[in-house]
């Protein structure tokens, strides 16, 4: 039996002008989970969305990144950035060393809202479907001009991402103030 050693800035590589994902570990590997790198430009919003059978873990490894993990008590308007649950757990403004664990079923996002690159690693479960979908999104970012929603959107249908709000990505928007979780972080 052999494991894997993967050294810094190692591993598959896919580079747009949206996002920067790098490899680690993938189901040609051997694993059941799928572990990536991922560079999140300033003003990159993924959106509020679910997976139906996927679980996701996020690690801030640099920089700033707005987490959110629960069931809001509506879902509502073109923004997550407010929502807020039946307890009253709220968006959190993340920096290094913040993790969110989002079970299947539970909306979830991240944005960068600095004027800095981010850097977390993320991990999804059942691999190879996120391996899958980082190569077809960076494909349709990679086109040039602007992204083509309806593309992102059939994309999204294809590997279980019921989205809720719509990806984002341009220049940071203002940073309003973030509330307190009450989930743990």
């Amino acid at each position: 039996m052999t494991g894997l050693v993967v050294p810094p800035g190692q591993g598959r590589k896919l580079t747009t002008k949206a996002q920067e994902v790098t490899f680690k570990v993938t189901a040609a590997d051997g694993s059941v989970a799928s572990i990536f790198e991922v560079v999140v430009p300033p003003g990159f919003d993924v959106g509020a969305h679910t997976h139906g059978r996927s679980q996701e873990f996020f690690y801030v490894l640099e920089g700033t990144l707005d987490l959110f993990a629960f069931e809001p008590t509506e879902r509502a308007g073109e923004s997550w950035h407010d929502w807020e649950s039946p307890d009253g757990t709220q968006v959190v403004r993340a920096g290094a060393g913040s993790c969110m664990f989002v079970p299947p079923g539970c909306p979830h996002a991240f944005r960068n809202p600095s004027d800095r690159p981010a850097r977390m690693l993320f991990q999804s479960s059942p691999a190879p479907d996120h391996e899958r979908y980082f190569e077809e999104i960076c494909e349709i970012f990679a086109a040039g001009g602007t992204v083509d929603p309806d593309a992102v959107q059939r994309l999204r249908d294809r590997y279980d991402v019921r989205q809720i709000t719509p990806l984002r990505y341009g220049p940071p928007v203002p940073a309003e103030p973030i509330g307190v979780s009450r989930g743990g972080s």
